[in-house]
């Protein structure tokens, strides 16, 4: 990134401004793929949390807090500066939740049950579609709440989860 900032600056002084507005292209795009890897990743930790919860059948504080920083950094990270539009809006995250399940899969089966179950046994055990509506319904939180109330909302959510019932009263 320092080289194509270093080009623009010599296009700009030159008077090459086409090549600027070229060179601002691809920083843009640059910026934008950075913010998209990240909401991936932040993405696959949320799905590993909620494969692991699944099949264990239980919600443990580590999971809880780690789904929902994930849902909370998803929705900071996904917010474009103008705090109008999004990076990835609502009605489009079906592709990156299909793609970030199979990487889930791949690194939850190291810690599901204690790494017993290699990825295509685990896949096979887990129900996809459940994980990926329930990953659905907690981003689409991110659309509908602000930061301040997002993640009491969430944690209200957590009764829906396997083990989030008890995982509630014990908390209160």
């Amino acid at each position: 990134m320092v080289q194509e900032l270093i080009d623009l600056r010599q296009s700009i002084v030159e008077g090459r401004y086409q090549d600027a507005l070229e060179i601002v292209d691809e920083l843009e795009g640059m910026g934008k793929q950075a913010i998209l890897r990240n909401l991936e990743s932040f993405l696959v930790r949320l799905l590993i949390h909620l494969i692991k919860n699944q099949v264990e059948k239980r919600l443990t504080n580590s999971w809880a807090a780690s789904i929902s920083d994930s849902v909370r950094q998803i929705k900071k990270l996904n917010l474009k500066d103008n705090k109008k539009s999004y990076y990835i809006d609502q009605d489009n995250w079906s592709e990156y939740l299909e793609e970030a399940f199979e990487v889930a899969i791949l690194e939850a089966s190291i810690e599901v049950c204690g790494g017993t179950y290699t990825p295509i046994q685990l896949e096979e055990i887990v129900d996809k579609e459940q994980i990926i509506k329930t990953a659905s319904s907690l981003i689409n939180f991110s659309y509908q709440y602000s930061t301040k109330d997002l993640l009491s909302v969430i944690r209200e959510y957590f009764i829906n989860l396997p083990g989030g019932k008890e995982w509630l009263e014990r908390r209160i």
